[in-house]
């Protein structure tokens, strides 16, 4: 079977075709529900939602420049305790499906009976940004969240089916098998074949949006440098956390159901506080702030996909993400290890090299 498959839209209708294709997976029985982004309501606030009627993915908007969350979370509460017994196609951004791998990796979902579809993502924005951009009918730009605009991966990976729209006409949909189970899924679709100018021109794009992101990275990480390097700096640099832990909420990576920071382990009563305030003239409220950053960094950061999501839902915006994504990028790269790569690559923390890290020993 030809696994790239183009699916032509009306009137260069995207997203219109994307509901089609959705909808004909349902309807011809190939998933039996989908997990996608549905804009409910007339103020632009998408949700994530399970899908079984083909009717519901007339508001499903899965090529939104938004995120509400990261949607691997959302399959780890439902997946975590059982599989599901029927079929769900999970419908997902680049970023939400490598977390989704780790996750895998990591105990955390069951992939029995689910079906990953992977949507290029040209970037999300806040949602005030996308209710200003849907208000005035998308004839308004709007900017990319920082996360997105040093996104090395717009398209997915290790998705069963692909939904491919980067450098292809507005009339074209890449609809691309990346398993048997994608291919199976696929079988009798009657699209047509994509044809190599079209999968070259797309591969062509792919790449140089890449190296745009890639550019802007390292550009952010070298700016960032100056910021957070040292104790003192870093320490600036958080000054603002009030300890609410919604990063950590919001984190698709931390999975612990009970927190260390959000047990009495840290309850130290008033006679320590006063004790501390005494001996160092004025005592920081709340206290282990730093600590409680510098452990989910160490806790996770291998794993780390770079959503935002954590930045997302500060409410002092301090620059999770730009710490995360900055020391993330230095450990994934000693240990030369990408989250989301492959699902047979274990993750650093649960292996033993015995010659890893030899630099740092020395």
């Amino acid at each position: 079977m030809v696994n790239k498959l183009i699916l032509t839209v009306k009137e260069n209708d995207r997203l219109n075709g994307v509901r089609l294709f959705l909808g004909w997976l349902l309807e011809q029985k190939r998933v039996e529900a989908l997990l996608v982004l549905l804009e409910q309501g007339t103020k632009a606030k998408p949700t994530i939602a399970l899908v079984n009627s083909a009717e519901m993915l007339k508001i499903a908007n899965p090529l939104a420049p938004f995120m509400p969350r990261n949607t691997a979370q959302v399959v780890s509460e439902i997946t975590r305790t059982s599989p599901p017994t029927k079929k769900i196609g999970i419908v997902l951004r680049s970023c939400e499906l490598r977390a989704l791998i780790e996750l895998i990796k990591l105990k955390q979902v069951n992939p029995d009976n689910l079906v990953l579809i992977g949507v290029d993502c040209a970037g999300t924005c806040k949602l005030a940004d996308y209710q200003k951009y849907q208000q005035e009918s998308g004839n308004c730009s709007y900017p990319l969240r920082k996360s997105c605009q040093v996104c090395e991966y717009p398209s997915p990976v290790n998705a069963d089916i692909t939904i491919g729209f980067i450098g292809l006409d507005d009339a074209n949909i890449l609809i691309e098998a990346g398993s048997p189970k994608g291919e199976e899924i696929l079988k009798d679709s009657g699209l047509f074949p994509a044809v190599e100018t079209e999968i070259s021109k797309r591969q062509s794009a792919i790449s140089e949006l890449t190296s745009q992101r890639v550019a802007a990275r390292d550009k952010f990480f070298t700016q960032l440098s100056d910021e957070i390097t040292g104790m003192d700096k870093l320490s600036d640099t958080l000054a603002a956390c009030v300890n609410c832990h919604n990063c950590r909420v919001m984190c698709p990576i931390c999975y612990c159901r009970e927190c260390l920071f959000d047990s009495p382990t840290f309850d130290w009563g008033a006679d320590k506080y006063t004790g501390w305030a005494e001996r160092k003239g004025a005592m920081r409220m709340p206290a282990d702030t730093l600590l409680y950053h510098l452990t989910r960094l160490n806790h996770m950061v291998a794993s780390c996909v770079g959503c935002g999501m954590c930045s997302e839902a500060c409410p002092n915006d301090v620059p999770v993400f730009d710490i995360f994504k900055s020391v993330g990028y230095q450990v994934q790269k000693e240990f030369i290890y990408v989250p989301g790569r492959s699902i047979e690559e274990e993750p650093p923390l649960s292996v033993f090299k015995e010659d890893e890290l030899n630099d740092v020993g020395r």
